[in-house]
């Protein structure tokens, strides 16, 4: 039997991947860049594509018709840095997204699948957005959904990153109440469990520079001190707190991805969807990371065909969900289907 999904705020199909690998089947798939559309039609991760705004979309056609709806509603109004953002509100009161987690849960009402998927940041569990948080227990609870929820690392699941998620997973009440998928991996591979997965293992056969890469200097102004950074640091390393005898910086004075360096014996930290000159991460070759890398880093495969120049490839997978983490939590899901 086929199990019919829905993809909401689809981005360039990072979630979506996870599930037809596990066998599901996209009826529709929906994001409001174009460019990200044009992937998942590239892709052909969908039998419909639409690229509009989802408050413009109906969702009553598909009822009865769909077993899952899957999507991450955008997430700058959750995110970290919004704390730094003076004068910019968060949460339901963003501006430009502060609608769509609502939006989220009227597809939710009007489709009335068996199951839902919803993927934010880690930050939608912190206190500053209790209001959606709260939105989102009491809107599943009136729609007939059991939900269990928590904040993953997609690297305890093999995915070479550290990359922490909010998931929630919605069950019919009839179907019954979710339980989230073993983890398979730890930082030190105890209890049973597998070693965190490395950048090493996952992209040493890129371990090259181009001369056209030579030429580039990640860091800007700073790229001489980027080199002289140890893998696995950042800026951190020239402050006097860690010992430093000539320190450039003061103790937390930066973003922390300042001058971030990979280390090929541990997973990547998060693939930010904004492309960076001195932010990171960057290859431990000091140069920038290539897109073929940063996919293997989200574990999109190499042959997933992304539209747009080099920043909008990276903006898509940046801001997708790891296919792997994806196919893991979809095959679970079909166990209650």
């Amino acid at each position: 039997m086929q199990n019919n999904i829905i993809s909401l705020f689809s981005g360039c199909g990072g979630l979506d991947l996870g599930f037809q690998k596990a066998g599901f089947h996209a009826i529709l798939a929906t994001d409001v860049w174009d460019i990200a559309c044009k992937s998942l039609e590239l892709n052909k991760m969908a039998d419909e594509v639409v690229c509009d705004d989802i408050r413009n979309l109906e969702f009553n056609k598909y009822k009865n018709n769909v077993d899952v709806v899957i999507g991450g509603p955008p997430c700058p109004p959750y995110s970290q840095t919004r704390h730094y953002l003076i004068g910019k509100a968060g949460g339901f009161q963003d501006e430009n997204a502060g609608f769509a987690v609502p939006e989220y849960f009227r597809a939710i009402e009007e489709i009335q699948p068996k199951a839902f998927l919803f993927e934010n940041v880690d930050g939608f569990t912190f206190k500053t957005y209790e209001e959606p948080m709260e939105f989102l227990k009491e809107r599943s609870k009136a729609l007939g959904y059991n939900i269990t929820y928590k904040v993953v690392n997609a690297a305890n699941y093999g995915v070479p990153q550290t990359r922490k998620r909010f998931i929630c997973v919605g069950l019919k009440q009839n179907i019954g109440t979710f339980i989230f998928p073993k983890e398979t991996h730890s930082q030190d591979g105890t209890d049973g469990t597998l070693p965190w997965v490395t950048c090493g293992d996952i992209i040493s056969d890129m371990d090259n520079i181009t001369e056209e890469e030579k030429k580039q200097r990640p860091g800007s102004k700073d790229y001489e001190t980027l080199v002289k950074i140890p893998p696995g640091d950042n800026y951190l390393f020239f402050t006097e707190k860690r010992g430093h005898p000539n320190p450039l910086f003061k103790w937390k004075s930066r973003y922390w991805t300042f001058l971030l360096k990979l280390s090929p014996n541990r997973p990547s930290w998060t693939i930010q969807a904004s492309f960076s000159n001195n932010q990171g991460p960057f290859h431990w070759r000091n140069r920038f990371l290539r897109i073929e890398e940063i996919k293997r880093i989200q574990t999109i495969d190499d042959d997933y065909k992304l539209s747009g120049d080099f920043k909008d490839q990276w903006r898509q997978v940046g801001n997708a969900v790891p296919s792997k983490l994806a196919n893991i939590f979809a095959l679970e899901i079909k166990k209650y289907l």
